[in-house]
């Protein structure tokens, strides 16, 4: 292969490599914005001790309580919290007090081993 060849190569790979950059941060600025979106409906929908304990749940269970902001966030735009009695700002008891709501209708698995 000649210099100029080489040289062709280096500028494509250099290219290809700033374009998936450029998207990557694209995607994280969008994911950034996301986020805020989020805390700042989470800030009018729990107060801060009760977003300390989201917090808490969110470092033992990310998944769980991603799912639990965005069901607290979909409550909260359809006012049905306000209809379950909860007021908002939500409290950290009453915070408690959903979460025990949630987790008493969540299927629990048992697993019985039976040895023969």
């Amino acid at each position: 292969m000649s210099d100029e060849e080489l040289e062709k190569i280096r500028k494509r790979k250099e290219m290809e490599l700033r374009k998936r950059a450029s998207i990557e941060q694209q995607r994280k600025s969008q994911e950034d914005q996301i986020e805020a979106q989020k805390n700042a409906v989470m800030r009018q929908i729990l107060e801060p001790d009760a977003r300390v304990r989201l917090t808490n749940i969110k470092m033992v269970k990310p998944k769980f309580a991603s799912q639990l902001e965005m069901q607290l966030i979909q409550l909260a735009q359809s006012n049905q919290l306000q209809r379950m009695g909860f007021k908002l700002p939500m409290s950290d008891a009453q915070f408690k007090q959903l979460l025990k709501r949630i987790s008493a209708s969540e299927k629990k698995k048992d697993i019985k081993i039976r040895r023969i």
